[in-house]
């Protein structure tokens, strides 16, 4: 058991005198300071709960000594004693949080309201039999815990109600047992209050398994306090060995409860006789050879039990857990278990990896989790050590919580990131109740989207049956949103609605930057499959919303339309002129291969003036070899079949070094001063040498139109060029002229 021998009654109610006593007892280990502020919290108890009961008959005022008792056996400062000896006001027409922090502290306020919300919040673990709904409950109330001290006062208070439970209904019975053993001992477990876990775990048991557990009480012939005391016996002697043979060591031990052996029995199914661990006995000393010494005087004094020996210090465990286990048979002829391990490995077993509570829950790695309950656990192991300074509620960066856990209406527990806000929480239940979200309730009261949730509150969202979110959402000034799942869905949901629209766009733009490099329309489909898109429709609708240039398809198709030679616009070119072509590397002057001969002299036709990579064809001329035009040029398609007969396949080489091709470029423009100036400094910056201008202004309409010849190595130099030409201010429309 936890509480200390005391002076409180176990029933009826506590007279003042009953009280003082204990307050004397008090005395005994702690400071006046402390005990005259617990008689200050003891007279405002009294006064508020003075005749009432709780649920189960018994008075309010002495349930709260004995959960302060509690408590105190677990050597905490005043603070949380308070807290627990006032922890019944809240929500009670005579409380007043500022009288409590202006007489005891903004602490102990703070650990009476937390506490007040956990034990509310707690309630609905009942509720949920769902591994994963019960550990975000757990995780939660950690969250609402600031303090961890407000923690440790829920579970005191939590074991004052299971001891009195008898008095409740069967059907109660189990319903707040199944509660303890899914939230309050685990609690317990994890931030290593064993006293607490223990008989928390056993008084649950007998509630949920009365008759396995009657069973075991029996088969532990011996009451509790003699298991205790044969432990003490065995420490008393083990120590005194060692001491002899000039081993420093600390020896802790305690009887194994009633529900630690019924879930050895269960895991490993075998019997009570079977289970050799009953009572054991823990050794911690300072090296690895001391532990084997303090293991050979244990068996040096009782005699080993065969194939109970473990040597997990040369064998660790999957998990990394080290230590000696060994089964020997006590002076009674009863087994014991000694278990010896050094200081470091004993550190690693209770907050490393191999931590009990990590392994025997079976639950998943989480280093959220983890950090905060290190954070709580290192405080816990302070206080009985002076030397360390460390505040229960400090919050440093540290050791800030970085998720909360909120309640649904319907009492799910919702996990976040910390600063998440209302809307967050809709998206985190469906994505169509974040879509339809208009407002929001918290904790009963109509509270902005915006607003950062904190754990423990219960939202609830209000909807519109049909609707949309608001582009205001996805701004990052806005603070609507923080999860970038929820921020990924509205944008979804944009991209979604806007989707014709932004394909009549994107249609349009690839058509005008085809027309303007006057380049072969792009066959859609294998442009999509290139860009894995599944439809032309989805790689339009992506130029309309800007993730994709137009400019950078049209360069695509003339990129394929380079590694592609066969490519001829023209379908009217004879068949008979197609030959097999040569190597690529092969390029004579110009840069052109001709299909089917070797080195030819090549020109470029003045009429369209091709530039790489343009579909193209050679005509053969008379003295002056192969004359190349673009495919699609109007001289070609207008020739008669005599001429035409003179074409031939041609196309560029793979490198076009130090080449330069002629094309003219028509620019339209609103006429201002200036503009020529403008114009040419595009072509100077882009290192483009101007052949040719002409210009024309039409001063009634103040409009001017310019062709401007000028040399380029490739289209792609002649698309950059007119991508900036087009951005200049006035400038209206900008495209390749072919005649």
């Amino acid at each position: 058991m936890v509480s200390l021998v005391t002076n409180l009654p176990k029933e009826g109610t506590a007279s003042e005198q009953q009280v003082e006593d204990w307050l004397t007892e008090l005395a005994e280990r702690r400071s006046p300071e402390d005990v005259q502020a617990l008689r200050a919290a003891a007279h405002i108890a009294r006064t508020t709960h003075a005749g009432e009961k709780a649920p189960d008959g018994f008075d309010r005022f002495l349930s709260l000594l004995h959960t302060v008792d509690t408590l105190d056996s677990l050597k905490l400062d005043r603070e949380p004693l308070i807290a627990a000896m006032l922890s019944e006001l809240p929500g009670h027409p005579a409380y007043n949080a500022a009288d409590i922090t202006k007489r005891f502290g903004p602490a102990v306020t703070a650990m009476v309201e937390q506490v007040s919300r956990i034990r509310g919040l707690s309630a609905s673990g009942s509720e949920h039999t769902d591994e994963k709904a019960v550990e975000n409950l757990r995780r939660m109330l950690l969250g609402i815990a600031n303090d961890v001290r407000a923690i440790l006062v829920v579970l005191a208070k939590r074991l004052q109600l299971m001891r009195r439970l008898k008095r409740m209904p069967p059907d109660v019975q189990r319903r707040v047992a199944r509660e303890t053993q899914l939230v309050h001992a685990p609690l317990a477990n994890r931030l290593g209050v064993w006293q607490l876990k223990w008989e928390l775990e056993d008084l649950c048991l007998r509630y949920l398994e009365p008759e396995q557990y009657i069973t075991l009480a029996k088969q532990l012939d011996g009451k509790r306090r003699e298991r205790e005391a044969f432990v003490t016996s065995v420490i008393e002697r083990l120590g005194g060995s060692c001491a002899a043979s000039g081993i420093p060591v600390e020896l802790t031990g305690r009887p194994k409860h009633i529900y630690s052996i019924w879930k050895k029995m269960k895991r490993k199914r075998v019997d009570f006789d079977q289970v050799f661990d009953v009572r054991a006995v823990r050794a911690l000393v300072d090296t690895v050879p001391q532990c084997y010494e303090v293991l050979g005087i244990a068996h040096s004094i009782w005699r080993p039990v065969p194939g109970e020996f473990d040597d997990y210090i040369a064998h660790p465990k999957p998990n990394g857990y080290r230590s000696l286990h060994t089964a020997v048979v006590g002076d009674d002829g009863k087994p014991l278990e000694i278990q010896v391990r050094t200081r470091e490995m004993h550190e690693h077993a209770e907050r490393g990896v191999a931590a009990h509570w990590r392994y025997k829950e079976a639950s998943q790695k989480d280093d959220e989790l983890e950090r905060r309950i290190e954070w709580m656990r290192r405080w816990l192991e302070t206080q009985d050590d002076d030397s360390q300074q460390f505040e229960p509620g400090e919050e440093d960066a540290e050791f800030e919580a970085r998720r909360i856990y909120v309640l649904s209406p319907k009492g799910e527990v919702i996990e976040l990131p910390n600063g998440a806000t209302a809307l967050d929480f809709a998206y985190a239940i469906h994505t169509s109740v974040g879509h339809r979200c208009r407002g929001a309730k918290v904790d009963g009261h109509i509270a902005p989207l915006a607003q950062p949730l904190k754990s423990g509150e219960k939202v609830e969202i209000l909807t519109v049956k049909e609707g949309g979110p608001s582009r205001d959402w996805v701004n990052p000034h806005s603070g609507y949103l923080t999860t970038s799942r929820a921020r990924n869905r509205v944008r979804q949901w944009f991209k979604q609605q806007d989707f014709d629209e932004h394909v009549a766009i994107g249609r349009n733009s690839l058509e005008r930057e085809v027309a303007r490099l006057s380049v072969p329309k792009p066959d859609l489909d294998k442009l999509a499959a290139r860009f894995n898109f599944k439809t032309p429709d989805d790689l339009l609708a992506a130029i309309g919303r800007g993730e994709l240039s137009a400019i950078q398809l049209a360069n695509t198709q003339i990129e394929r339309a380079r590694r592609d030679p066969a490519h001829i616009a023209d379908k009217e070119i004879p068949e008979k002129v197609r030959q097999r072509a040569p190597s690529k590397s092969a390029g004579g002057a110009g840069q052109i291969v001709v299909e089917g001969i070797g080195d030819l002299m090549t020109q470029m036709a003045k009429c369209c003036k091709p530039v790489p990579y343009d579909d193209i064809v050679g005509y053969i001329t008379k003295g002056r070899g192969v004359t190349v035009h673009r495919a699609d040029c109007a001289v070609v398609r207008k020739m008669n079949p005599e001429h035409r007969a003179r074409l031939v396949d041609v196309s560029w080489a793979d490198t076009q070094r130090d080449s330069r091709f002629l094309v003219d470029i028509h620019v339209f423009a609103a006429d201002r001063k200036g503009l020529l100036r403008d114009i040419s400094s595009v072509f100077a910056n882009a290192e483009i040498d101007v052949l040719g201008v002409n210009t024309q202004s039409d001063r009634r309409n103040e409009r001017a139109n310019m062709r401007f010849t000028a040399e380029v190595s490739d289209m792609t130099q002649l698309s950059r060029v007119m991508e900036r030409l087009s951005q200049i201010p006035d400038v209206l429309d900008v495209r390749r002229q072919l005649s």
